[in-house]
């Protein structure tokens, strides 16, 4: 106390301006030079609203992160909203507006942008006497937005207001424009929205009419142009395979080489000196009536500084369920919730894009609700971006799962995905090839994102086609070495399910990007082209077309087959090897995905997959089904239906959390190095914020 009482004698204390009446013109703040104002922490003591203490620590915190210092406050819970704005109004001498009394015109809310407005945490509120004003909850940004206000709004005035109050002041006059626009990101000639209906069925009802006539009148010849289309897309599918596995060797080869020299000291890695990025990410969430407490505990487990996280839970306001279930959790400070209005479709990417107007990180992130990341995940998002080049967009993550020994389908399913995101993924960034995004894990640039238009509301595969669209505009797409566990789908139906959504997206997303075909070859170059064929049209050709190369094992055993006569030997024994050398490929890669010591266990089920990829065949024809019937159905996977145990292996104590603690003087931690060295600096930040350094000296040994 004796301390605060030192700090009250520093300076005479003012007044606080009021709210603005109703009837009364406000009291607008004019240009302001910074150095006429008043440190913010020095007004926040004087009015009791922070403790010292916990002032040091968000001081300290600030000159190693790029978060600002009333983020930095609030996250920890260390000043209240409304004290914190009543702060801020005393130091740039300006009112605070009511903007839940006295809504904003949403004439001028709609000349600047709902979206604008959201990022920018500013509401344009009202124009009086030929002057517009405009309420901000980041004051000190307001001088550099002034040049991007629209000259219409003439002579501006600053007000002040809360993050959360700018946030329900545009929701309240302009959510439905804002979701309108989060089902209209991506331009027409990309997206599935646009898509003929009514072609789509005619050429439905044209290929089955084809199929039925040609059995009937010409059975050999459909079933040898079937045979030679499935042969065809296995050949294209087995050689990107080839390609793809000896680049991920070479790279492989390439990391240990440079591994083993930065063990032996021949070698540095380089240090990451830049500040810590705000990381947003989003977590959909779709009918989760038991998810909350796993998923708070699940992301506390992450190290990364909380006044830097932004987790957004994002939930349809319709699905009562996971509303209710998030009403009832207690949500740290550094996790929200956005509710997405309800419209004519509910997919994931309509509520990824529709969120994204909240999220506040120049990183942009998708966790799914029953994910695990890693605990330095996060850091490793913050130093990929910082030395990866400008036009990488997007770092992918690896994803396993925890319950890999719950059954057979679990364990199949476990050494699909370890397959698919360390040779499928991992192999088309190596090659710089189109990288067909997988659902989670996902980080981004966010002013890249919102370049290439977000995602597609209307596509169920939205990770798939914004892979290619990146692709399209010249941006890159790199894999990221940490992993994120989640639930195997270990139960026939929804794994039907969830596939058959896959495959419908892949189908629909090569229908989208083929509609110009030209144009496509134009973007992508003929390398890219010819294999994002194979990556998509005929990935669900190879599903579709199964039986058809299924049909030749009958030889094996000594029975006819409609081509036996048309072949001949050598043909047959071409094919035989095609399939053998098929199998070998999937089993290496296989048996390399999980050679590691955590699904090392997996190695005697590799030669089971030959059983498990035939289970793609029901879910192919159900997703060619639901592409002329439903194409914008969301057939949603359940999860939380295995034993919780094989979770609380994984599960460990969280890392100690360093946003709450002093971090030494230089010290380096994850690649990461403070750019403050010297106490000196530590103290020219703290009388820039508070103006009386030395009354806190002796508290700064204190704080731990």
């Amino acid at each position: 106390m004796a301390r605060r009482t030192a700090f009250l004698n520093l300076v005479p204390t003012r007044p606080e301006p009021a709210a603005v009446p109703a009837a009364a013109p406000p009291v607008a703040a004019k240009p302001v030079q910074p150095r006429s104002l008043r440190p913010l922490g020095q007004i926040l003591i004087e009015d009791g609203a922070v403790d010292p203490h916990n002032l040091m620590k968000a001081l300290v915190m600030r000159q190693r992160q790029s978060a600002r210092l009333e983020e930095i406050l609030l996250t920890k819970g260390w000043v209240q909203e409304a004290a914190l704005t009543r702060a801020l109004s005393r130091q740039w001498r300006t009112s605070i507006v009511d903007l839940a009394a006295l809504p904003a015109d949403p004439r001028l809310i709609d000349a600047l942008g709902a979206d604008l407005c959201l990022a920018e945490g500013i509401v344009p509120w009202r124009r009086v006497g030929g002057v517009t004003f405009v309420a901000t909850a980041r004051p000190e940004a307001f001088d550099a937005l002034r040049p991007h206000l629209p000259e219409s709004f003439g002579p501006v005035r600053m007000l002040l207001c809360s993050e959360t109050a700018a946030r329900e002041a545009i929701l309240a006059q302009r959510r439905t424009a804002l979701i309108r626009q989060a089902e209209m990101r991506v331009a027409p000639q990309e997206s599935c929205r646009t898509r003929n209906e009514r072609r789509t069925a005619r050429i439905a009802v044209l290929l089955m009419a084809g199929a039925v006539l040609g059995l009937a009148f010409a059975p050999l010849m459909v079933v040898a142009l079937l045979t030679l289309w499935a042969v065809l897309a296995l050949i294209a599918s087995t050689t990107l395979k080839l390609f793809s596995f000896r680049a991920i060797l070479r790279q492989h080869a390439r990391q240990s080489m440079q591994d083993l020299a930065v063990a032996q000291g021949h070698a540095t890695r380089p240090e990451m000196t830049a500040p810590l990025p705000v990381i947003s990410v989003m977590v959909p969430l779709f009918a989760e009536a038991d998810i909350a407490d796993k998923l708070i505990g699940r992301l506390a487990c992450l190290d990364y500084p909380r006044e830097l996280m932004d987790i957004l839970l994002v939930a349809e306001e319709t699905d009562r369920v996971t509303c209710q279930a998030l009403e009832d959790a207690a949500l740290p400070r550094w996790m929200r919730v956005v509710k997405v209005p309800d419209g004519p479709i509910r997919t994931k990417p309509r509520a990824l894009n529709y969120a994204l107007n909240f999220c506040r990180g120049s990183i942009i992130g998708i966790w799914d609700a029953e994910d695990r990341p890693e605990p330095d995940q996060l850091h490793k998002v913050a130093r990929g971006f910082h030395f990866a080049a400008p036009d990488v967009a997007c770092l992918q993550g690896v994803l396993d799962y925890y319950n890999p020994r719950s059954n057979w389908l679990a364990r199949a399913f476990t050494i699909e995905y370890a397959s698919w995101f360390r040779g499928t993924l991992a192999g088309a960034a190596a090659l710089d090839l189109v990288v067909p995004l997988g659902g989670t894990t996902l980080f981004f640039r966010r002013d890249l994102l919102e370049k290439v238009g977000g995602w597609d509301a209307w596509n169920v595969t939205e990770d798939a086609d914004l892979g290619v669209r990146l692709t399209r505009r010249g941006y890159r797409t790199q894999m990221l070495d940490t992993v994120t566990h989640e639930e195997a789908n270990c139960r026939l139906v929804p794994w039907v399910k969830q596939r058959s959504r896959w495959l419908k997206g892949f189908a629909m997303t090569w229908g989208v990007h083929m509609r110009d075909p030209v144009a496509l070859w134009r973007d992508l170059g003929a390398r890219r082209f010819i294999a994002l064929q194979v990556q998509l049209f005929a990935a669900v050709s190879q599903y579709l077309l199964a039986p058809v190369l299924w049909s030749f094992w009958l030889l094996s055993f000594g029975l006819p087959h409609p081509l036996q006569g048309m072949l001949g030997g050598p043909a047959t024994a071409c094919l035989f090897g095609l399939f053998m050398l098929s199998e070998l490929l999937n089993i290496s890669i296989g048996l390399w995905a999980v050679r590691g010591s955590r699904h090392r266990h997996l190695l005697p089920w590799v030669p089971t997959m030959h059983l498990y990829f035939p289970l793609g065949c029901l879910a192919a024809w159900k997703a060619i089904y639901e592409v002329v019937v439903k194409p914008f159905y969301w057939d949603k996977t359940q999860h939380g239906v295995f034993d919780s145990s094989a979770e609380d292996v994984l599960v460990t104590a969280p890392a100690t959390t360093r946003s709450g603690q002093l971090i030494p003087l230089g010290a380096a931690q994850k690649g990461v190095v403070s750019t403050v060295s010297a106490p000196a600096q530590i103290m020219a930040s703290i009388e820039s914020a508070v103006g009386a350094p030395r009354t806190l000296i002796p508290l700064l040994g204190e704080v731990r």
